[in-house]
């Protein structure tokens, strides 16, 4: 499995676990309090830089784990399959992100409309994830 290959799986899942974790912490808020009065800014800025400092910290780990000429090696199909990830991600991120702004559009509460949003960044991070790691595996 190539360094770049790692990234993608690293990636992926903290873009399943960083927001399952804030879900049960929102979730469990929710079910005493109305949705305006949930006090959700809080764990979701957390959430955002918690997602962040592993992303770095997890893929310095697998740096050192590597060897060193694996890690700086970056090919051709390599690049490709990065601008494929992202085109992925590019375009869930699109689509989804028209959820958050019809809610709006019709007015709801902010905590709807946060969390659609971070929903959306979370499936364009997975889909280009999943994209990546299904280029590595199968060929694109």
């Amino acid at each position: 499995m190539s360094f770049e290959e790692k990234r993608s799986w690293i990636y992926a899942a903290i873009a399943i676990i960083v927001p399952a974790v804030y879900a049960v912490v929102v979730l469990r808020r929710l079910a005493d309090t109305d949705a305006a009065d949930v006090a959700y800014v809080r764990p979701l800025i957390t959430a955002v830089i918690a997602a962040m400092v592993l992303n770095i910290v997890a893929n310095i780990v697998a740096g050192m784990l590597s060897r060193r000429e694996d890690v700086d090696r970056k090919d051709e199909r390599d690049r490709q399959i990065h601008r494929i990830g992202e085109f992925v991600g590019f375009h869930v991120m699109s689509l989804a992100a028209l959820a958050p702004l019809l809610l709006a559009m019709a007015e709801v509460d902010y905590f709807w409309i946060a969390n659609a949003l971070y929903l959306a960044f979370c499936l364009a991070a997975l889909g280009s994830a999943v994209a990546k790691i299904v280029a590595y595996r199968r060929g694109f």
